[in-house]
């Protein structure tokens, strides 16, 4: 076949729905791995599905990403960005960690399944480093020495998290084991026997009473009653 007669080959397109993998970018991976887990959980999480989603090679994502687990680090990043999104210190110490701790639930319980499978990292990240500043120059100002204020503010975030995922993970069940969860304090726990249970008989009509609101902020509460009254000594 001469040059001449010779037909040029049509220009390759890319396929409907799937950009080329030169526009993926730290950000968008981040975005849509942030809206896979939170709409169908963790398992959902992998390169190739990730991949799919993006419209791209899977391959591509570790252009921008060493591996999974720092997509992981980089989710974990993201909840504490939304908790520390427009806050400001207080001038106490006291009611500065306690706004910070009801962001991080509110984080936790707006992307439960987020928060089930990152609260436990570290992030290493520009949020999670201000934050720690922000708890750590807090109980500084309470009156702690250098050591005690790093030894409570690990102290503090651990449990504010450890609840929240805990309350987060309860609302990443199903809608049927959830409220069968629920109603166990209104059913089964009334109906224990004041015989062999009498203790719990007597406080059971109160259980119900403490919901989930009501658990977090008294765990916070006993918390800081306890640095409260170890600042006093410091």
């Amino acid at each position: 076949m001469t040059a001449s007669r010779a037909k040029a080959a049509p220009p390759t397109k890319p396929r409907r729905g799937r950009p080329p993998s030169t526009s993926l970018n730290h950000d968008l991976i981040l975005d849509t791995a942030f809206a896979l887990v939170d709409r169908e959980g963790a398992d959902a999480l992998t390169l190739r599905r990730l991949g799919s989603d993006l419209g791209a090679n899977h391959t591509a994502v570790l252009r921008h990403f060493a591996g999974k687990d720092e997509i992981l680090l980089g989710l974990a990043e993201r909840l504490l960005q939304e908790a520390m999104d427009g806050f400001a210190p207080s001038k106490d110490w006291r009611p500065t960690l306690e706004t910070l701790a009801r962001r991080v639930r509110a984080a936790c319980l707006a992307h439960p399944q987020v928060a089930v499978l990152v609260a436990t990292r570290v992030a290493r990240r520009e949020a999670e480093f201000h934050g720690a500043d922000v708890v750590i120059g807090a109980l500084r100002k309470a009156g702690f020495d250098d050591r005690d204020a790093a030894r409570y503010y690990r102290t503090l975030v651990d449990t504010a998290l450890a609840v929240s995922s805990y309350e987060a993970s309860v609302v990443a069940l199903g809608s049927t084991s959830r409220e069968g969860d629920r109603m166990a304090w209104r059913r089964e726990y009334l109906a224990v026997s004041p015989s062999r249970y009498p203790d719990l008989a007597a406080v059971a009509p109160y259980l119900a009473e403490a919901d989930e609101d009501d658990q977090f902020e008294t765990t916070l509460g006993l918390l800081l009653d306890a640095i409260a009254l170890r600042a006093r000594t410091a």
